[in-house]
């Protein structure tokens, strides 16, 4: 009977231990998956932390980039108008240039008869100094205007070149610009990315940390119905020590778990190779409320255009709004302006004939599709260019 309580008295000792072993082991994995879950939690609280930090980076460089694309449009603006500026100032320096080179002709053509008609035909000294001083006054007149017109080409001309200046600083700024957004986005992209990763670590080791919880409380469950066991097996074993008729008791244990001119006008048209007119002078387009200030051709892109009557090229080249453009003075304030070329084959300075080829149809500048803009000016203000064809 001695040895069957020391048997007993083991088998509890053993279940003990072994028990004891188990809920230590579990109480530590418990602990470390708690540790866990703190460490991951702290990640994405910091990446969290710097993903607002980059968003709000994000939303400053955003709200410079629409600033900036502000200033670019008014800038834009500004060089148009400088554009027309100094197209208006050539045109009116060339003008009183032709007017000069007129009166000069008028006043020297037959020598300097004309000019001592003009004295000796004063009726006293007064009427002769009058005259005298009149001739000089009307040449010094026609030098100080074109000196005057000069400077005014001038100061155009170096504000037009500050302009675009300012506009290409702009545009460097918003190329930076943009560069720091992609940046930004592709951080915060790679936060987002990584504050998942953090999340679905979170849930695995909750995930984790649940079932060593459960684990633990069915070993504890099952310790205690073990513990239970073994203290009524002692007691029945004590109890059959001492003589009595005792039969014991049991406990249950729970499983685990060339030159072309048409028509008679004084203008021939500009682009006779055109498909159809596809605006109108004064009309008001669906996409501009400001009346139209010419004619456009719409024609296949290479197209030829030609001047619509013989004058001096004032501008050849390239325009923000009117891309690739020439301007041609015809005198007497007469302009006519030839946008959205694809190419141009006339230059500044030169002579042009009525019918002669001066470039290409495309669309460059502010184009929706490839035309030819006709446009006609009268001492700078546009005029419909029907009146002249």
């Amino acid at each position: 009977m001695k040895r069957r309580m020391r048997k007993v008295t083991a088998l509890v000792l053993s279940v003990g231990m072994m028990l004891s072993m188990t809920i230590t082991s579990g109480a530590v994995t418990i602990d470390e998956a708690q540790k866990k879950a703190d460490e991951l939690q702290s990640q994405k609280s910091a990446a969290q932390a710097e993903k607002d930090t980059l968003a709000a980076k994000l939303n400053s460089i955003i709200d410079q980039m629409n600033k900036t694309q502000e200033e670019l449009s008014a800038k834009e603006t500004e060089i148009s108008t400088a554009e027309e500026e100094l197209v208006q100032a050539k045109v009116d320096e060339d003008d009183q240039y032709n007017s000069m080179k007129k009166r000069i002709k008028f006043m020297y053509e037959g020598g300097n008869t004309q000019f001592l008609e003009i004295l000796m035909s004063s009726s006293n000294i007064g009427d002769l100094l009058n005259k005298a001083e009149y001739v000089s006054k009307l040449s010094s007149y026609d030098r100080d205007m074109l000196v005057a017109f000069q400077e005014t080409v001038k100061v155009v001309e170096e504000k037009e070149a500050k302009l675009k200046d300012e506009y290409e600083k702009l545009n460097t700024l918003q190329t930076s610009l943009v560069s720091q957004q992609t940046e930004a986005q592709n951080l915060i992209s790679s936060k987002e990315a990584q504050i998942a990763e953090i999340q679905n670590q979170i849930t695995d080791n909750a995930n984790l940390l649940a079932d060593l919880k459960a684990k633990a409380e069915a070993a504890k469950r099952l310790q205690e119905e073990q513990a239970a066991a073994a203290a009524a097996a002692a007691a029945a074993a004590k109890k059959n020590n001492s003589g009595s008729s005792s039969n014991g008791s049991s406990s249950s244990r729970p499983a685990s778990s060339g030159n072309v001119v048409s028509g008679s006008g004084y203008f021939t048209h500009p682009c006779p190779g055109m498909t159809y007119q596809s605006s109108y002078f004064g009309e008001v387009r669906s996409f501009d409320s400001r009346p139209h200030k010419g004619n456009d051709y719409a024609a296949p892109t290479g197209t030829p255009t030609y001047a619509a009557a013989a004058g001096t090229v004032i501008t050849a080249g390239w325009s923000n709004s009117a891309g690739n453009w020439v301007v041609i003075s015809h005198g007497n304030g007469l302009v006519t302006k030839y946008m959205h070329h694809s190419s141009i084959c006339v230059s500044a300075g030169q002579r042009v004939a009525k019918g002669q080829q001066i470039g290409y149809v495309g669309s460059t500048g502010y184009s929706t599709g490839a035309h030819l803009h006709f446009q006609v000016e009268l001492n700078g203000t546009p005029v419909n260019p029907n009146n002249y064809m």
